[in-house]
């Protein structure tokens, strides 16, 4: 049985200061704009034609699940620009199944996961070189389940463990695993339903690990302090919960979150942020975690806890989030685009868009050690614009510029 780890440093993050941006915040003021834009060396956009998926893209693991693309708009109607063709440099993979789960090991690659596949395929930091499927987990793919996201061990050097949240056909759950081995599961019976099982991973400064639920489509779940559906669960890295969580004996480090899209954490100033994709009248939510917080979903949330940032009208869907140097990345779907954001110790200031409909709808950002963004599209989620290439990994370099520290 693995120690807890509640003394040992997150080290995925750990260089992150070497990431080459602007902080934008003006000595540190939240509401300042940011300045950094990823800077791809591709500019042909050159608006190809969208394409049909072809028989090279795997097959889905379940009939039901939606991977064609979208039906075409109506006469009249303006379609978004497709994205960028394979000649783009900063594209690392292609023909990909909706792949959402994204974590980049120390040697510089990354493993990614299908969200309806369950495969895990381990992605080259460099365009060209081909994907290999290093494992595959059986998950429930139907409507927004299955593979939903990954992460490695703090100590991943020692352990080679990695952690994966997913749905089966009875719950959503948390599962461990080193390469090539059967997976365990650590923490289980997460609600699961036909929506709003989005859910992420995270360890925190403290080498805890975090796990964020959906409300599995019943609101009321979210907030009965019973339930695990619509909150931000604190355990060790063994899924038990810890003694310094706000309610002793229990996983639950913050409640009342309607959807768990992004999670992050700095692991310098122990922020943590996460994502909630917004709904038909329900905006897009940015959240400051902080213990023992009641989000107020499906009511109002209360003035006791910070009150949420909203993404910009350019880039609503928010989806997986990177925190790094005083900045918030989120990827959104329905926008299209890259949200950047200035971010304090315990804040998080106005955003600005980037890449809009470079790559189309995003699933996935995170940054690796060396300071590159990796992100994920998901066209082929049936809401989408794909091309052929779709759907794809993608790695930009920041621009070159320096890092201030954060304020």
């Amino acid at each position: 049985m693995l120690p807890t780890l509640l003394t040992r440093p997150a080290v995925w993050l750990a260089a992150v200061a070497a990431l080459a941006v602007t902080t934008g915040c003006n000595g540190g003021a939240a509401g300042s704009t940011p300045t950094w834009v990823p800077q791809p060396n591709y500019q042909g956009n050159n608006d190809p034609k969208p394409q049909l998926p072809g028989p090279q893209l795997p097959a889905p693991s379940d009939p039901g699940s939606s991977s064609a693309p979208a039906p075409a708009p109506p006469p009249g109607a303006t379609r978004p620009t497709p994205n960028t063709p394979a000649t783009d440099p900063n594209v690392v993979a292609t023909k990909l199944n909706q792949p959402t789960g994204l974590v980049v090991l120390p040697d510089g690659t990354a493993l990614v996961g299908e969200r309806t596949t369950g495969r895990i395929l381990r992605v080259q930091p460099e365009p060209g070189r081909p994907a290999t499927v290093v494992q595959r987990l059986a998950v429930d793919g139907t409507g927004d389940g299955g593979l939903l996201d990954l992460a490695i061990s703090p100590t991943f050097d020692e352990d080679g463990l990695v952690y994966a949240y997913l749905s089966t056909a009875t719950d959503n759950r948390v599962v461990h695993f080193s390469l090539g081995s059967q997976p365990s599961a650590i923490i289980t019976g997460i609600p699961k339903g036909r929506t709003g099982n989005a859910g992420r991973l995270a360890f925190d400064a403290t080498g805890a690990l975090l796990t964020g639920t959906g409300d599995a489509g019943r609101p009321a779940l979210a907030a009965a302090t019973s339930s695990l559906a619509g909150k931000i669960l604190r355990t060790s890295d063994i899924g038990r919960p810890l003694a310094d969580n706000p309610v002793p004996g229990s996983a639950v480090f913050a409640r009342g979150l309607r959807s768990v899209d992004g999670l992050c954490v700095d692991p310098r100033t122990g922020l943590r942020i996460a994502i909630s994709a917004g709904a038909a009248g329900v905006p897009d939510e940015v959240n400051v975690i902080r213990p023992g917080a009641d989000y107020g979903w499906p009511g109002n949330e209360p003035a006791s806890v910070p009150p949420a940032r909203t993404l910009p009208a350019a880039s609503t869907g928010g989806g997986g989030c990177a925190l790094a140097a005083n900045q918030l990345f989120v990827a959104t779907s329905t926008g299209r685009s890259l949200a950047v954001g200035s971010v304090t110790r315990s804040t998080v200031g106005t955003f600005n868009s980037s890449l809009q409909n470079k790559y189309g709808r995003l699933a996935t950002v995170v940054a690796g050690t060396d300071g590159a963004l990796w992100l994920t599209t998901r066209n082929r989620d049936g809401r989408g614009t794909p091309v052929a290439d779709d759907d794809r990994v993608i790695r930009i370099s920041p621009s070159d510029s320096t890092a201030s520290p954060i304020t």
